[in-house]
């Protein structure tokens, strides 16, 4: 495993994340065999947020922690919040009402890094700067990102915040490229060629800011994963083929492609099965060479202009 700095951290965050999205079902026994191994597998950057499974995979995750004292020093644990029924909500009072909530059901003192989930287009910076002020001060946050949100909305908020933003959760995967579609096909007039993002790959690369690919092997919005899938059968040639020289599986591959990119630093993964974690752990070993990565690139339909 590779692991990455979040600032000056003592403890550095692995390359390959694991997202705890669907553990809220997940049995105290099957939990500990995932997180054990992850942590195996060198994976000890955990994924959270206060929607998943309604509070319940914080609080799975919180379980698992108290009944192992020392377990949490091990761990790189992050947690978005802003996310509330029906609308966002970055306000300085959620914020902190969030934290507080997200740290007694994960049983810890403190995150390593909070991350605004999804931009709120009402939110006063100011009143946003000052929450984190205050999460920082008491020591309840070490660290500050956001999740989806274009340059300028960086800019806008980092400009109240002393605290280096320095993370921007992204949706990324071989069959969901939007963000290099914008960089390969500039000055063209196609579809592609529309600046959806801002080009904000470039951006968080200029600002030292980390891309964190989530949905990392799904195509779509929640469509489905696009390994094995009908839909994508030259992806999925081409992803095997390249397994096989590695000596990787095809899960693997379609990671390290996305690790190839110089502005993303970390891939989540949201499988609840051990032996697939150390499977797709092993992205991490795996460096693609240029050619490689431009015919997975196009074996997804996407063409050069």
């Amino acid at each position: 495993m590779k692991y990455i700095n979040i600032n000056e951290q003592e403890t550095r965050a692995s390359q390959v994340v694991l997202g705890c999205m669907r553990i809220a079902d997940m049995s105290a026994g099957e939990l500990d065999a995932l997180v054990g191994a992850s942590l195996e597998a060198g994976i000890n950057t955990f994924d959270h947020a206060d929607i998943y499974g309604g509070g319940m995979s914080e609080t799975r995750f919180g379980e698992l922690l108290a009944g192992q004292p020392g377990l949490r020093e091990k761990m790189f644990i992050q947690s978005k919040c802003g996310i509330r029924e029906g609308f966002y909500d970055f306000s300085a009072e959620h914020i902190l009402k969030s934290v507080d909530g997200i740290l007694q059901r994960l049983h810890t003192d403190h995150l390593n890094l909070l991350i605004l989930h999804r931009p709120d287009v009402l939110m006063d910076t100011d009143k946003v700067a000052e929450a984190f002020e205050k999460l920082e001060a008491s020591g309840k946050v070490l660290d500050f990102g956001v999740s989806n949100m274009n340059p300028m909305q960086i800019e806008l908020l980092q400009r109240c915040t002393k605290k280096h933003l320095c993370v921007n959760q992204l949706q990324l995967s071989a069959a969901y490229t939007k963000m290099i579609d914008e960089a390969v096909n500039v000055n063209m007039t196609s579809e592609c060629a529309a600046m959806s993002t801002g080009s904000v790959m470039d951006y968080c690369r200029l600002r030292g800011i980390a891309i964190q690919s989530w949905s990392s092997l799904q195509y779509g919005f929640f469509e489905g994963s696009f390994l094995g899938s009908s839909k994508y059968p030259r992806l999925n040639e081409q992803l095997g083929r390249l397994g096989e020289k590695y000596g990787v599986s095809a899960g693997a591959i379609a990671i390290a492609w996305i690790l190839r990119c110089p502005a993303v630093k970390q891939a989540v993964i949201g499988t609840t099965k051990p032996s697939r974690v150390a499977e797709l752990a092993a992205a991490a070993t795996v460096t693609l060479d240029r050619a490689e990565w431009y015919q997975i690139y196009t074996s997804a339909g996407n063409q050069l202009p």
